[in-house]
């Protein structure tokens, strides 16, 4: 198994394989970080949970399993900043986290992934969008902005990454679908978190609760 020295970001919100992630990067050792990134013939990074602490500043805790986010876009403004959009591509386990300088950086490894399915996995898949459209629809009587109509991918690997972020999930239960370590595994995982968050966002409906924050309704 060849260890690497991974740069790493540490955010407040979890990246998960196929999602989008926008950055706007400001503070000085990330600045360095994507400098050094861009130098790379493949620019990516790894990125991060911050469990505990700011995500400027240091003295934060992190998450040991994370997924690697690849630069699609990059540009600077004239004051140094950076604006990226990334995207992330596959989970890494941290095996060791090293000193921040210049910037973050661990030696990571990949996470282990059983790609083995269920004979029945497609047509769960199936029900799995259904289920996330229905606590999309609800999420959107209670004032949230989104959208409803959505389609997961035929690729089961990648569909269940798909529901983990179209679903109102918070951060925690993100963070439990990338640490899983087979496709069935992550596939019931998602299902029980859906699962959970609909009858959640009935029951506030059913309470005739319009407002509140998202964290409302997310298990973190």
């Amino acid at each position: 198994m060849t260890v690497e020295p991974t740069p790493m970001f540490p955010l407040g919100s979890v990246l998960l394989p196929g999602m989008l992630l926008p950055l706007h990067v400001f503070e000085d050792r990330y600045r360095r970080l994507v400098e050094a990134v861009l130098d790379l013939d493949e620019p990516e990074f790894g990125v991060t949970l911050i469990e505990r602490g700011s995500e400027v500043g240091g003295g934060d805790i992190r998450a040991m399993v994370g997924c690697v986010a690849r630069v699609l876009e990059a540009g600077r403004t004239d004051d140094g900043r950076w604006a990226l959009v990334t995207v992330g591509t596959r989970p890494i386990r941290v095996l060791e986290w090293l000193p921040d300088d210049p910037f973050p950086r661990a030696r990571t490894s990949a996470l282990d992934d059983d790609p083995t399915l269920p004979p029945d996995a497609a047509d769960r898949v199936g029900s799995l969008a259904v289920q996330v459209r229905r606590c999309l629809a609800l999420a959107s009587e209670l004032g949230s902005s989104g959208p409803v109509d959505v389609e997961l991918s035929e690729d089961v690997w990648l569909a269940t990454y798909q529901a983990a972020v179209l679903a109102p999930l918070g951060s925690l239960d993100r963070q439990r679908v990338l640490g899983t370590t087979s496709a069935t595994e992550r596939l019931v995982v998602v299902e029980e978190l859906v699962a959970e968050q609909h009858e959640l966002l009935e029951a506030r409906l059913r309470l005739g609760d319009p407002g509140g924050d998202d964290d409302a309704w997310n298990a973190d």
